[in-house]
């Protein structure tokens, strides 16, 4: 588990640590209309492989590919930081983003292999905790290396830690052998990729690097479009699609994506430029750059946690999403008003409200999908919301990177138009180097940091009418009535740019893992004693079922076993005797005939009641696995059928 969890830190941590850097990246290697593409690069490799790793996994293994997931990573962090200019960086983090993608993918997959139901939710928490901390400590890490180190730290670090992560994964990760035959959508896999490539290239470039009406940007959409043509007929044909082309007419599905799509396209537009607004406009040390972003970390994660347990409580979710939206819009238009005068306080307040809008949003989107889709769409599902969120972030950052470029040129020429500058500096050299900055006369120098200044909040006032068209989308959803096993997604759903890969089995199993836990399982009990019309404590009728299956128990022996407190189990037992439903043999405590029926009643009110929680996945037609499920689950918690020791003869 410690090198899942380091290999799952790894790669989350290196979406946010880079944020900090950049300025100082581009200030050493150039290139700072091409900025965005260090970001955009893993994201991008990072999304298009994950479907690919989690079919591989299920295919051939994952013990093999998560190693060699590390590998590739490592590759990938080690020539990152020997890169000696953009265009290296830029082919580097791809490398290291098909590696990250792995690992994040087959971390969580494994664990559904290692782990039972009972405990799953237990695990997925430190998961959860892990994408929190690296939301935290990724821009203060960046800034801190980048500050008393070298930005090449960035991707140094990784190697110690991957290293150990890779040992630890060979020596001690031992997996059941459950290979799964697919048949792998190799074909829509590249194709999608390749269509995002494309419209992310032509984001990109255009306006910069190539104008707008030049031949080379009609060719990269015309790209685009043929090859989206190819990817749809492909996908018609596909056995086992990437993206499965009938999600599309399930209307709550369609809306969440293009939300979904809008949220990534805001987060990383603005974790990308507001460092170097930090750090180029206010002179803040990257160090300090990373501590003035965690009111927006903060926001996001108070308002993502709160909504989740709202829904959890009040069964009601549509008016997160519109919120969110609004609130993420408000936002943008705050970050509008940055300026370089602008106090420490009113930023916060500013960062604080844009994480709050995206948390709201966030936390829902999944739990939407999952609720509107069939059982046998639920795990592509999941996945395909949270890939469009990830495709949204690419594309978000290369247009902000765009918009940046374009404006930071026409701010620059209009700021020292008609000044003197020094030997050296010229227009085309402070948009590739912000340190030439320091070198211009006081008068220019604070010319040149409005021109910056602009051009980057510029760029979320451009942003904030696309979150409008989200907020639109939000109101047309149909807020339809939450399953039972549908609950608040994890945050490795949530706070991570791209999908995590599982079977609708899978998600089905970590929907209800909450039942594993000590509250969840005492309120399963109560529920099955009221639907059975047994008077017992929930204590007392896991007792009941534990005997059943087991023949016999002996309470202090199961204390301390399953971890209950001491009383806790005796009480139980005690009931049990009291009511003639078990008496002692010695130690153990066995069953009577009058408890022997009452475990009867007990065990047919648990399947229901597990039934029950599926809902309408749960019909006559209801796939093999879903059935094996539940009878797993029943296993797990209470007991199961082909366990049942024999009545004894006579036995009263």
């Amino acid at each position: 588990m410690g090198a899942l969890l380091l290999g799952m830190l790894l790669a989350a941590l290196d979406q946010t640590i880079v944020a900090t850097a950049l300025p100082t990246i581009v200030s050493e290697l150039g290139g700072l209309d091409h900025l965005s593409w260090v970001v955009t690069a893993y994201l991008l490799a990072a999304t298009a492989a994950t479907p690919l790793w989690g079919k591989l996994g299920d295919q051939y293994g994952r013990k093999k590919l998560f190693q060699t997931a590390i590998v590739l990573f490592l590759a990938g962090s080690a020539l990152c930081g020997v890169a000696q200019d953009m265009g290296q960086l830029i082919g580097f983090r791809a490398l290291q983003g098909l590696g990250g993608g792995g690992l994040m993918t087959l971390s969580m997959a494994i664990v559904g292999d290692l782990v039972p139901p009972r405990e799953r939710g237990r695990y997925q928490g430190l998961f959860g905790a892990v994408f929190g901390t690296t939301s935290v400590l990724g821009p203060l890490l960046g800034g801190f290396f980048t500050q008393h180190l070298d930005w090449r730290w960035v991707f140094y670090i990784n190697l110690p830690f991957g290293a150990l992560a890779l040992v630890v994964a060979a020596t001690a990760l031992h997996l059941p052998s459950r290979p799964h035959r697919h048949r792998i959508d190799y074909l829509g896999t590249l194709l999608v990729a390749s269509v995002a490539t494309c419209l992310v290239l032509t984001a990109s470039l255009g306006g910069t690097t190539w104008p707008w009406l030049s031949w080379q940007t009609a060719a990269l959409v015309l790209t685009a479009a043929l090859l989206l043509v190819v990817f749809v007929r492909v996908e018609r044909r596909a056995v086992e699609p990437v993206v499965p082309l009938t999600l599309f007419r399930v209307r709550t599905f369609t809306l969440c994506s293009a939300i979904g799509f809008v949220v990534g396209f805001a987060m990383f537009g603005a974790l990308t430029y507001l460092p170097t607004f930090l750090q180029v406009v206010q002179g803040v040390s990257p160090t300090m750059s990373g501590v003035h972003m965690l009111p927006m970390v903060a926001g996001m994660l108070l308002s993502s946690t709160l909504s989740g347990q709202l829904v959890s409580r009040t069964g009601r979710w549509k008016v997160f999403p519109v919120l969110g939206t609004a609130v993420t819009g408000v936002g943008l238009l705050l970050l509008h008003r940055l300026d370089p005068a602008v106090s420490t306080w009113e930023a916060s307040v500013y960062f604080t409200v844009f994480g709050l809008g995206l948390g709201l949003v966030m936390q829902v989107l999944v739990l939407a999908v999952q609720n509107a889709v069939g059982y046998e769409d639920l795990g592509v599902a999941t996945s395909g919301a949270s890939f469009f969120r990830s495709v949204g972030a690419a594309f978000g950052v290369a247009v902000f990177g765009t918009l940046f470029a374009g404006r930071l040129g026409d701010e620059l020429s209009a700021a020292l138009r008609g000044r003197a500058l020094p030997p050296g500096v010229s227009v085309a050299g402070l948009q590739e180097d912000p340190r030439g900055v320091a070198a211009l006369p006081p008068q220019a120098r604070s010319a040149v940091l409005e021109a910056y200044s602009t051009a980057i909040t510029d760029v979320f006032l451009f942003a904030a009418p696309v979150v409008l068209v989200a907020f639109v989308l939000s109101l047309l959803l149909r807020e339809d009535p939450l399953r039972g096993s549908v609950r608040t997604p994890e945050a490795s759903e949530t706070l991570v740019n791209h999908p995590v890969e599982r079977s609708s089995a899978d998600e089905v199993r970590r929907a209800l893992s909450v039942l594993g836990t000590r509250e969840g399982r005492r309120d399963l009990y109560a529920r099955i004693a009221d639907r059975s019309g047994v008077e017992l404590r929930p204590a007392a009728c896991w007792m009941v079922l534990r005997i059943r299956r087991y023949g016999s128990v002996e309470p202090a022996l199961l204390a301390h076993r399953v971890g209950l407190p001491r009383a806790v189990v005796a009480e139980a037992a005690r009931e049990l005797e009291e009511r003639g439903l078990a008496l002692r043999e010695g130690v153990p405590l066995v069953l009577t005939a009058a408890g022997y029926d009452v475990a009867e009643r007990l065990a047919a009110a648990r399947e229901a009641s597990l039934a029950e929680l599926l809902g309408d996945w749960w019909t006559a037609d209801r796939p093999h696995e879903l059935s094996e499920l539940v009878h797993e689950l029943g296993q797990e918690l209470c007991g199961a059928d082909e366990e049942i020791p024999r009545r004894p003869e006579g036995r009263s």
